[in-house]
């Protein structure tokens, strides 16, 4: 049985034999998305709903434009947002640095008669020496142990070489080393804020920046000619360098943060405590084993250690080689007075709160201190903002550490409590942010603001301003009286020899704009804040003074020594000596001038 012929195949595109035609083809709306040969598009997306998947598709270059714009909207908006977050800490930082400002520079011109007189006088007359016998930095010279030379070991003179530079341009002005100590405060205050920043946050920062622009005890140091404000300064300026550095700022960072803090230890030895924070970072590292950069931190170290070393040993050799034979700072240490004394004096504590409460803080900043160093800042997440945060704790403990070593030299001059000022300052910000939140988690509420203002009110009418008037008060200018006494009646050349109303405070002697001597004369192992004991010594030592050249004798009638004997009944016979071999030039209610003639 034969099958069926099968039916030839219709041809798909026509017949064979014909001419192939294509199909119409329709233009294509612009308005709709081209399908590439991908049978899912990355913009046609898949949408589950309801169990079952549905395709959205949607148009790209609208879909790319909106996202563009909104993006770009929101950069934008972020960028101002922290553009104006800027500013805002810019200007808080500037205001702040205003204050301070304010509070320093009240006053600038008031003559070296407050209660720190006898140190200032000290740093002035090396400013003086250096302008006018020798621009060598390293040969420091007072002018109240004669004609000299009075060469003495002393700090690294950056506060007296800066005024005696503007003596040299601008001429001798006695307030000028007010001013060059009240521009490293500002230092101070701007390289607190930024460590603080640094440590915790920007608020902070601000609270910190404040506290330290108000605090009653570093406006007096801040604004008075001594050593101290650079020390601090400088330090400070170090530790947020290397701080930053430490966080992963440029590595040019840590040679100026070396150079920084070696001149701040320099200008004063207690500001080694804050290489602690220093030591602190760089052991840090070591347990991260980040050894090349502990390494070059190390080695840093190392170079700065061997320059102070070095430059101290100088300052011991210069003291101890030239007449009256005096190094400052030395005595009054543990190793001085041996450590069971410390134990029964109790390690000077109670001289330590009278300082506090009388003179440096005052009731409400010890307050914000207690409050700051009784609740601490919340711990950060991150590893290394915690390291970061321990700064003013680290800073606090190696302070506390030189305290206990050199209470009786610290509280004796109490201007080398100013190391404490930047831990001090810390805690008391972190405490008045503590009492000024409370539980607010919003700044700028009315409440916050209220608060606040109270807390800066308290502040300044408890501590800032009455404390500040305190230690202002001018308790030497009779000591000033009598040395533009003196310097009226002087020729020449003349050699003086003053007593202060403080027996000892050189304040006459350098404003008669001579050299000479403090009476009872003294250095070295000396006691030269007390009178000796009898009439005899007193006239002995008069007449050496004498044979030394001795022109001009001057004493304030309120002179008193430390034993608060005063000088016209204590030394009445040193009086009726003078009545007889010299010439009395005056005799008012105030002071008592001789003019010393030649045997």
């Amino acid at each position: 049985m034969r099958k069926p012929p099968r039916k030839p195949s219709k041809t798909l595109l026509g017949e064979a034999s014909g001419p192939l035609r294509s199909r119409p083809r329709r233009r294509r709306d612009p308005a709709q998305p081209n399908l590439p040969l991908d049978p899912m598009p990355a913009h046609i997306a898949p949408r589950r709903a309801e169990g079952r998947t549905r395709f959205q598709i949607t148009h790209a270059p609208e879909l790319n434009q909106a996202k563009g714009q909104q993006c770009q909207q929101q950069t934008t908006d972020r960028d101002m947002a922290a553009r104006n977050y800027l500013n805002l800490d810019t200007a808080i930082l500037l205001g702040i640095l205003f204050i301070a400002i304010v509070f320093r520079f009240h006053k600038i011109t008031l003559p070296l008669v407050d209660g720190f007189s006898w140190r200032e006088i000290s740093t002035a007359m090396m400013a003086d020496n250096f302008q006018q016998r020798s621009w060598n930095i390293f040969f420091p010279e007072v002018s109240w142990t004669g004609p000299g030379p009075s060469y003495q070991g002393r700090e690294f003179q950056i506060v007296s070489y800066l005024t005696a530079l503007l003596y040299q341009l601008f001429g001798w002005h006695d307030w000028f080393g007010r001013m060059v100590a009240a521009f490293f405060g500002l230092v101070t205050v701007f390289s607190l804020h930024r460590l603080t920043a640094l440590c915790w946050d920007e608020m902070h920062a601000h609270a910190t920046a404040l506290a330290y622009a108000l605090m009653p005890a570093a406006i007096m140091i801040d604004s008075s000619f001594l050593p101290d404000p650079a020390m601090l300064a400088l330090v400070t300026l170090g530790v947020w360098l290397f701080a930053t550095y430490w966080a992963g700022g440029s590595g040019w960072l840590l040679p100026l943060a070396t150079v920084c803090f070696s001149l701040g230890v320099l200008s004063k030895p207690p500001g080694i405590a804050a290489g602690a924070v220093i030591f602190y970072l760089m052991v840090c590292w070591i347990l991260e084993k980040k050894r090349k950069q502990a390494t070059w931190v190390f080695l840093s170290g190392i170079l700065s250690l061997a320059i102070i070393g070095a430059y101290f040993s100088w300052a011991i050799y210069l003291g101890r080689s030239y007449p009256p034979f005096h190094v400052a700072g030395t005595g009054g240490y543990i190793w001085d007075y041996g450590f069971w004394t410390y134990v029964r004096d109790r390690f000077y504590f109670e001289s330590l709160w009278n300082t506090s409460v009388l003179w440096f803080y005052g009731y409400p900043f010890l307050v914000l201190l207690a409050v700051g160093l009784w609740l601490p800042p919340s711990p950060a997440e991150d590893p290394k903002q915690r390291t970061l945060s321990a700064i003013p704790y680290v800073w606090l403990a190696a302070a506390m550490i030189v305290y206990l070593a050199a209470a009786g030299e610290i509280t004796s001059n109490v201007w080398n409590f100013h190391i404490f000022h930047v831990p001090v300052a810390m805690f008391c910000g972190h405490g008045a942010l503590l009492l000024a939140t409370l539980a607010s988690r919003s700044i700028l509420t009315p409440a916050v603001v209220l608060r606040t203002i109270c807390i800066v009110a308290v502040g300044l009418a408890w501590s800032t301003l009455p404390l500040v008037r305190t230690m202002k008060k001018p308790i030497a200018m009779k000591g000033k009286l009598l040395g533009e006494e003196l310097a009226r009646l002087a020729q020449p050349g003349d050699l003086v020899v003053a007593i202060a109303p403080e027996v000892g405070d050189p304040v006459a002697v350098y404003y008669s704009r001579a050299r000479g001597w403090v009476f009872p004369p003294g250095g070295g192992d000396v006691e030269w804040s007390k009178f000796v004991a009898d009439d005899a010594t007193a006239i002995a030592q008069l007449e050496e003074l004498r044979a030394q050249g001795a022109d001009l004798f001057g004493a304030a009638k309120n002179a008193v020594d430390k034993q608060d004997r005063l000088f016209v009944e204590h030394h009445d016979g040193v009086i009726d000596y003078l009545d007889k071999t010299a010439t009395k030039l005056v005799d008012s209610d105030d002071l008592l001038v001789y003019r010393i003639t030649r045997p």
